[in-house]
């Protein structure tokens, strides 16, 4: 007990003197309403760890956002997706602010920034201002918050990152966020990894009951084991004043009062993050939609979130012993949830074995595997895999079904066509797509060279061809042809495609290049006049609109102002 206690106060003692190392007093609150998280560092997303924090706005778009610290605008970046309208500050101490999902900018800043979409004439576009260029005192307006890009809500994206573009979690440098509550336990599972492993006579995972006690900790019936075994939990946290699920700041483990385990989502790596794949139990979460971190290390994984481990967290369960494992979840205000695990060693003569299913293609790791039908081929290059595996692959006439979606592939595979069989002109509308769980087709970027199409994916699961004859659709939202629109701010559209998306849109005016925001979310097109672009009292709209296969509709109307 007294080395645990004595390890538990290295480790705290350690964690603070990192945190103090940070200027606490540097960086400001970005908006004028308290701070309320529906987003934490470290969050597990989709393929990749939540690099911000994601700010409560009221529900609302278009509060103001200030300068968390002085310093200049390096970077501006506006993305249909992603972080849309996103703006970057370099500090003099060698840190950068993100603020992402922005509404619109600043007047100077949005000034400059039309400048250059107009040159390129682009919504989409990234600039890199000088030094000084478009200087920023701590506390000045530099935008106003929205929800542009992949947000799901009205919300500010804010980032601290280090000198290396590594995002940081931003609650280390004095930002006050209120969180009074317990992390919160969903789920426990327990795992054989060794060849002769066993839990509860099983080599397959095995989900563990959860009993609550009465001091607020969580036990499970006493589980019988032998071999090299691991767990995993799924828990999430909950912030003052929020009902979102939340990521939680560390996680670590104890055998028998010795660390064996810990994570900390305290730093990482763009480069590194997509490895949260090899974190958490990815079969699991595809059949279950919940994510279960694993409690040990697997193999080449490079994840730099992990601190003191034992064996890479694995357990080595003897025959005839009893153990004491405890797992110990915190908040970043320290807030603690604490799970107690009693193992008896106990080897089984009557296991139920895992089902292990050979196929006629096994993917290495490290050289990958290639595999050919009649008319398609699958190109799986090494490292597209975190382990080996065996894959099943389907092929029928016009469709090849790559395994599902159960294992987690690192970097692009290629999936090609013959389209040799198919009249020139036909070819023309045709592309590949990945059929959802219900059959509806998605565009998957198509690459055309004579009689062979390719496209590159990192999700498994079937692929077609698919043709696409119809052309996107445009419809005016705020006017119609021939009206008098004097009053109006905005000229708005909706563009829309059913099959294979929208590739890319252009807008003229009498001739004249028009920016137009491309809002995915609400298939809205949007010019403001304020651009003051529009000088004409008679205006004779065109706007193209392409899909993925090449499909253009051309809109034409006619609008005045005075």
């Amino acid at each position: 007990m007294k080395k645990a206690t004595s390890l538990l106060f290295l480790i705290l003692f350690s964690t603070l003197q990192a945190q103090n190392s940070l200027p606490q007093d540097y960086f400001s609150n970005p908006l004028d309403v308290p701070i309320v998280l529906a987003g934490t560092f470290g969050e597990l997303r989709s393929n990749h760890f939540h690099s911000g924090l994601d700010i409560k706005t009221q529900q609302r778009e278009g509060l103001e956002v200030k300068a968390s610290a002085a310093g200049y605008v390096s970077r501006i970046n506006f993305q249909h997706y992603g972080y849309g309208k996103a703006l970057y500050i370099q500090h003099p101490n060698g840190y950068t602010t993100v603020y992402g999902h922005l509404q619109k900018l600043a007047p100077k800043i949005k000034e400059y920034l039309r400048k250059q979409q107009y040159a390129k004439e682009s919504y989409e576009i990234e600039l890199f201002p000088e030094p000084g260029e478009l200087s920023v005192e701590q506390g000045e307006l530099i935008a106003y918050s929205g929800n542009t890009g992949g947000s799901g809500g009205p919300h500010l994206h804010f980032e601290i990152r280090d000198g290396s573009q590594r995002p940081m979690n931003a609650q280390m440098f004095g930002l006050e966020v209120p969180d009074s509550r317990k992390p919160i336990i969903q789920g426990l599972f327990a795992y054989p990894l060794g060849d002769d492993a066993h839990v509860n006579n099983s080599q397959a995972r095995q989900k563990l009951n959860l009993i609550p006690l009465n001091d607020g900790t969580y036990t499970v019936n006493q589980v019988e084991a032998c071999g090299e075994i691991g767990f995993g939990i799924s828990t999430v946290d909950q912030l003052d004043g929020a009902y979102n699920h939340n990521g939680v700041f560390r996680i670590e483990a104890n055998l028998n009062g010795d660390q064996v385990f810990e994570i900390d989502f305290d730093k990482f790596s763009f480069a590194e993050t997509r490895h949260l794949n090899q974190l958490i139990d990815y079969e699991y979460y595809a059949n279950n939609r919940s994510r279960v971190q694993k409690l040990f290390k697997t193999p080449n994984n490079p994840l730099s979130i992990y601190g003191n481990l034992s064996e890479e967290g694995k357990l080595n369960i003897k025959d005839s012993l009893d153990y004491q494992y405890t797992i110990k979840v915190t908040d970043f205000k320290g807030n603690e949830r604490t799970v107690r695990i009693p193992i008896k060693g106990q080897i089984s003569d009557n296991i139920k074995k895992r089902e292990q299913k050979a196929t006629d293609y096994l993917a290495s790791a490290s050289d990958g595997l290639s595999a050919k039908g009649e008319k398609i081929d699958v190109y799986i290059p090494g490292g597209s895999l975190y382990e080996d595996a065996y894959l099943d692959i389907n092929f029928t006439d016009d469709m090849v079904e790559v395994h599902k979606d159960e294992i987690p592939v690192h970097k692009n595979f290629t999936i090609g066509f013959d389209v040799s069989d198919y009249p020139a002109e036909e070819r023309e509308y045709l592309f590949i797509a990945r059929l959802s769980d219900y059959g509806r087709p998605n565009y998957s970027t198509t690459y055309k060279k004579g009689n062979r199409f390719t496209t590159g994916t990192r999700t498994f699961g079937k692929y077609t061809l698919v043709k696409d004859t119809t052309a996107p659709q445009v419809r005016p939202v705020n006017f119609y042809d021939g009206q008098w629109i004097s009053t109006n701010e905005t000229l708005k559209v909706k563009i829309s495609d059913d099959l294979s998306g929208i590739d890319a849109y252009r807008a003229t005016v009498n001739g004249k290049f028009i920016l137009m925001e491309y809002e995915y979310k609400n298939n809205t097109l949007t010019h403001y006049f304020s651009d003051n672009v529009l000088t004409e009292t008679e205006n004779d709209l065109k706007l193209i609109v392409t899909d993925n296969v090449g499909n253009t509709n051309t809109y034409t109307a006619k609008f005045f102002r005075k």
